[in-house]
């Protein structure tokens, strides 16, 4: 097979012209890496509520036409100059969240973000030098938070992406990439959840469950899963939650019921795994006072404010946040691992595997509720 290194690529995508429009299966242009970038091959993508959110508008990204998704695994088909930590024919998953080793953030041992992440985010759809790698029909195509995976080819720049072993089934650990690991971190890497403690996860999608998975790593003793689905009650159970509570099955507000359930004590850590600004609020409230820690996983729309009353924080409880649950891209290889040792469960979330060509079919599926999580394929 003639290589394709340093020339253009066409191949097939699926481009969101405009915010909350339905998306269309062009054949698109990729440019060959500039430096410090990859360009791979994608074999399977994740749908992810992130992406929902962008193509609706609500993240701070709202430049269109664009190619959503950043959940992938692929395989490396050309390299630009300067980059070293990968080569032709290497297995990768792509990440949202940077890591350039370099930066007084990676330096830090407080936080796993990096500059060259944020620096993507002003950025709003172009890589670094501003310009873009993708154009359909003449016209440029704006990246997704450095990725664009609903495409059989992307580029992506130099320290967003994860060398894995190549014997992991890409269809399945490509769920790493985002929502299972920024749940599955949070209780381990940034709350660090104690045995036989309380918790109390708000969603049970995949990021949700993820959470549940890491609260139960750390052997808490009782893990409650809050979801006004129903449906998710017994796969609930598969992952870990004790006691399943649905919202909606009481006069009460979520909070009062999971006091009242912990004898007013509240729990001693609680993950909002939606992004919904009343669900943060209730998440709160239902900690503990005096050590109780609240933890902001979904991402809420951007602009947005809460209104929390500082008598909470005086008396001890901690609200914080996170991307990617508090891990470095550098330790997604070992979650590979764990997932390989049957340490972390990734089949049992996948509901749906579809052609990209049903793109649209997964996001309505996704809109209603009615997957945990869709694998897409080329």
């Amino acid at each position: 097979m003639a290589s394709t290194k340093g020339q253009v690529i066409k191949c097939k995508a699926a481009v969101a012209w405009e915010m909350g429009k339905p998306m269309t299966i062009e054949e698109i242009e990729v440019a060959p890496p500039k430096a410090k970038e990859i360009r791979i091959k994608v074999i399977a993508t994740g749908l992810c509520h992130s992406d929902l959110s962008g193509w609706k508008g609500i993240l701070a990204q709202r430049k269109f036409p664009c190619i959503l998704g950043h959940e992938a695994s692929g395989v490396v088909e050309s390299v630009g100059e300067g980059v070293t930590s990968v080569k032709e024919g290497d297995h990768v998953l792509s990440s949202f969240l940077s890591q350039c080793h370099e930066c007084f953030m990676c330096k830090s041992p407080d936080t796993n973000l990096c500059i060259k992440f944020v620096e993507s985010l002003k950025a709003n759809g172009t890589l670094a030098d501003g310009t873009t790698r993708l154009s359909c029909k003449g016209k440029t195509i704006y990246h997704f938070i450095s990725c664009s995976t609903f495409s059989e080819y992307t580029v992506l720049p130099d320290g967003f992406f994860t060398k894995i072993r190549k014997d992991a089934p890409m269809d399945k650990i490509c769920l790493l990439s985002c929502g299972v690991t920024t749940g599955y971190g949070a209780p381990i890497k940034v709350t660090k959840v104690t045995p036989g403690s309380t918790c109390a996860v708000f969603g049970l999608g995949a990021v949700g469950l993820g959470a549940v998975m890491g609260c139960k790593r750390q052997g808490a003793g009782r893990i409650f899963g809050v979801d006004i689905n129903n449906d998710k009650k017994e796969v609930a159970k598969i992952f870990g939650v004790t006691e399943f509570v649905n919202p909606n099955e009481h006069q009460k507000p979520i909070d009062q019921v999971l006091m009242e359930k912990t004898q007013q004590v509240g729990c001693d850590y609680t993950f909002e795994c939606i992004g919904n600004l009343g669900v943060i609020q209730s998440a709160l409230n239902a900690s503990r006072l005096g050590e109780g820690k609240c933890v902001v996983i979904g991402a809420p729309p951007s602009g947005n404010t809460i209104a929390v009353d500082p008598m909470q924080l005086l008396f001890g409880k901690v609200l914080t946040g996170c991307f990617f649950g508090g891990l470095e891209p550098s330790e997604v290889p070992a979650l590979v691992d764990d997932y390989m040792n049957k340490k972390i469960m990734l089949d049992e979330l996948i509901t749906h595997t579809l052609p990209i060509e049903d793109i649209n079919k997964a996001f309505d599926s996704l809109i209603q509720g009615k997957t945990l999580k869709t694998v897409m394929h080329f």
